[in-house]
């Protein structure tokens, strides 16, 4: 019997510890969603409280939901529980979208929940985009991180120009997503520039009349498929740079100087071996002769023998050959043999 009173004391006590921990577990989260309840609940934002104990189990900052809860309520917006709980769970910046949302409303911005969240997950600062908006931001041409200062053209008379541009802009929420960004910006605006400039016939037109540069420049719609409106392009220096054109002329000349001597080589080469063809020619021609005259004695050798030619015929030609040496020597020619 006294083991029997034990055990049920043993069991007694062992439930009266369970329930006691399982009390201090509800008092405890009790505690813990009560000041979220009741901060919710007297700000006009009423949060269920199983839906604060929920939020627990599904891994969600339950203060977070409530205090951007509260803020859309009291800017007078509606942005139930299940929304800021989805788009946190899709790894979204509630807070962020919630300011955003209210610092449109107050700016008189359509931009809805839907569009609002879609830009946050694309990872676009929609807090920003509404901000630059209202506020338009100075985008600078070249950006400050790039490697030159400056956009450098050249203009009709080969003068170098070097431009830097301001580029006022803001947000076109409706085109945020897939957008392009300020580099697209920056790199059309640069281009329109330097076409700009390279179309002027002298760099004093473009020194006189600056502005014509921006007019121009603004003109070509350079912010279609960006995520900015381009409200201006100021320029906002002009300098001198070198004379590309000289420079390019001297280069030119250079390159024309050695290609006429190349040219020159090339023909002082072709006489020389032409010349030498000719001395070859001449050689082979006299050698011809050499053989020719050889002939000579043997044809007069078989004309006497054959009676065709006789002795005063030889000697005739010998008078004629010596009044010929005669004259060559009195002429100061060498007489031939």
């Amino acid at each position: 019997m006294n083991s029997f009173i034990a055990a049920v004391s043993g069991w007694t006590i062992g439930g009266i510890i369970i329930g006691g921990i399982i009390l201090l577990i509800f008092v405890g989260t009790m505690f813990k969603y009560a000041g979220l309840y009741l901060q919710a609940w007297v700000s006009g934002a009423k949060v269920g409280f199983v839906d604060l104990v929920m939020m627990q189990f599904r891994k969600v900052n339950a203060k977070s939901v409530v205090i951007n809860r509260i803020s859309a309520k009291k800017a007078g917006l509606e942005v139930s529980t299940d929304q800021l709980e989805a788009h946190l769970l899709a790894g979204g910046r509630i807070t962020n979208v919630v300011r955003a949302l209210i610092a449109a409303d107050k700016a008189r911005i359509d931009l809805q929940w839907e569009t609002a969240t879609a830009i946050d997950l694309a990872g676009r600062d929609i807090l920003e985009a509404v901000r630059t908006s209202v506020d338009p931001k100075v985008i600078d041409c070249p950006s400050a991180s790039a490697s030159k200062r400056t956009i450098d053209a050249v203009a009709g008379d080969g003068i170098q120009l070097r431009a830097r541009a301001r580029v006022t802009v803001r947000t076109n929420i409706a085109r945020l997503v897939g957008g392009a960004t300020e580099e697209t910006i920056i790199a059309r605006v640069g281009e329109g520039i330097i076409s700009t400039i390279g179309s002027a016939k002298t760099h004093l037109q473009v020194l006189e009349n600056p502005d014509n540069i921006s007019k121009t420049v603004l003109a070509k719609g350079l912010d279609a498929g960006t995520a900015f409106e381009i409200l201006s392009i100021d320029i906002a220096d002009v300098d001198v740079g070198e004379n590309i054109g000289a420079t390019l002329q001297a280069h030119q000349a250079e390159a024309d100087k050695a290609r006429f001597q190349a040219e020159a080589e090339k023909r002082r080469a072709m006489a020389v071996a032409q010349e030498a063809e000719y001395r070859a020619e001449e050689q082979k021609n006299q050698a011809l002769v050499v053989l020719a005259e050889a002939e000579v004695p043997i044809a007069m050798a078989e004309a006497f023998r054959q009676g065709n030619f006789g002795v005063m015929d030889y000697y005739n030609m010998k008078n004629v050959v010596s009044d010929t040496n005669m004259r060559s020597s009195i002429a100061g020619e060498t007489p031939e043999a």
